[in-house]
C-alpha cells in the first residue's frame, strides 16, 4: 500500500494500490489503471508487430499527460483518479539514436499536435557516443557534437554504456516512466567490456531496485535477433513480460499482443478470461481493437 498522487490535485490524496498507466487507454481499463508501481515491463516480439509502437506511445501520451491534459483527455480519455498515478517525469534512454531521430519517429506513430505539446515533456538520454565509439562509425554520423580531438578524448574516457545507464537510472527512475530503447542493441554489442552476463545482472539489480524506486521502466527487445537462451535470460530478470507477435489469416496480417507474466496484471486478465489482444496503429499511436477469450 501506499498513497497515492492524485494527478487532478482535486481531492486529498487516496490510499490504494498505485499504478501507473501505459497510456495505452484501453489496456489500462483491463488491467485496473495500469502497471503496479515499482514494475520493470519487458516488451518484446516480432519486428513491427507493435512492441517499439507500444513504447513510443506510452511516452508520447503519457508526456502528454503532463503538458497538456484537456489535449490528452481528448485522445486518450479520462484518467481513473482513483487508481491511476501519473509519473512525475518521462525519460527515452536510447542506444542509437539522438533525439530529434527519435522525435522523427515518434512522429511516424502519433500525430503532429500530440507530438509537438509532448514532446518537451519527455527527457531524453543519448548513448549513442558510448555506444559506437569503439566502432568504426564515423562519430558525424552518430554524434551531434563537433568531432574535435578534445571531444574525442572525452568520450573516450567516459564510462561505458551500462555505467552510465545505471548512473542515469539512480538518478532519475524514482516515481518517473522510463524507456529504454533497446535491450537488443546492448546485448548484440556485448563484447570483453560489455559481456551478456553485465547485461543480465544490470537487469536484475533494475528489477530489485524498481520496487523502491516507485515508478515504471519500460525495456524493448526484438526476440527475433536474439536467442531463445537470452530472450529467456532478459525475460526471467524482469517484473513482467509482454509479447508482440503478427498473425497471418489469408491475405491479411494481424498484430497481437499477450502478457505472457506480469505480477498484479496476468492474474486480473486471467480472472477475465483474456488470452490475447489485437492491436493496430492510430492517430493516437498504439492500441487495442479486439480482446480475445477462453472459449
Amino acid at each position: 500500500m501506499k498513497t497515492l498522487r492524485n494527478p487532478y490535485n482535486t481531492t486529498a490524496p487516496t490510499t490504494a494500490m498505485a499504478r501507473i498507466p501505459f497510456g495505452i487507454s484501453r489496456f489500462d481499463e483491463l488491467i485496473d489503471g495500469g502497471a503496479p508501481s515499482g514494475s520493470s515491463v519487458l516488451l518484446s516480439g516480432q519486428l513491427g508487430a507493435g512492441a517499439r509502437e507500444f513504447c513510443y506511445t506510452s511516452a508520447t501520451m503519457s508526456a502528454l499527460a503532463l503538458a497538456d491534459r484537456e489535449l490528452f483527455e481528448l485522445y486518450y480519455g479520462t484518467l481513473d483518479e482513483e487508481v491511476g498515478m501519473l509519473p512525475d517525469e518521462v525519460h527515452y534512454v536510447s542506444c542509437c539514436m539522438p533525439p530529434r531521430a527519435v522525435e522523427t519517429e515518434l512522429g511516424y506513430v502519433l500525430e503532429d499536435d500530440i507530438i509537438e505539446t509532448a514532446i518537451d515533456s519527455i527527457n531524453f538520454l543519448d548513448l549513442s557516443d558510448q555506444y559506437f565509439k569503439r566502432s568504426r562509425v564515423p562519430m558525424e554520423w552518430y554524434s551531434e557534437a563537433t568531432p574535435d580531438i578534445d571531444s574525442l578524448g572525452e568520450i573516450r574516457g567516459s564510462r561505458g554504456v551500462l555505467g552510465l545507464l545505471g548512473d542515469y537510472l539512480s538518478e532519475h527512475a524514482r516515481d518517473n516512466l522510463i524507456v529504454i530503447d533497446s535491450l537488443t542493441d546492448m546485448v548484440i554489442s556485448a563484447d570483453e567490456t560489455m559481456s551478456w552476463t553485465d547485461i543480465i545482472v544490470l537487469m536484475k539489480g533494475l528489477s530489485a531496485a524498481a520496487h523502491r524506486w516507485d515508478g515504471l521502466i519500460l525495456m524493448l527487445v526484438n526476440n527475433e535477433v536474439l536467442s531463445e537462451t537470452e530472450v529467456a535470460g532478459l525475460m526471467n530478470a524482469a517484473h513482467g513480460n509482454i509479447v508482440f507477435e503478427w498473425e497471418t489469416g489469408g491475405n491479411e496480417r494481424t498484430r497481437t499482443m499477450y502478457v505472457k507474466q506480469f505480477r498484479g496484471v496476468l492474474s486480473r486478465l486471467e480472472d477475465e478470461d483474456i488470452i490475447r489482444f489485437e492491436t493496430d496503429i492510430y492517430d493516437h499511436g498504439f492500441d487495442i481493437t479486439g480482446v480475445r477469450r477462453i472459449r
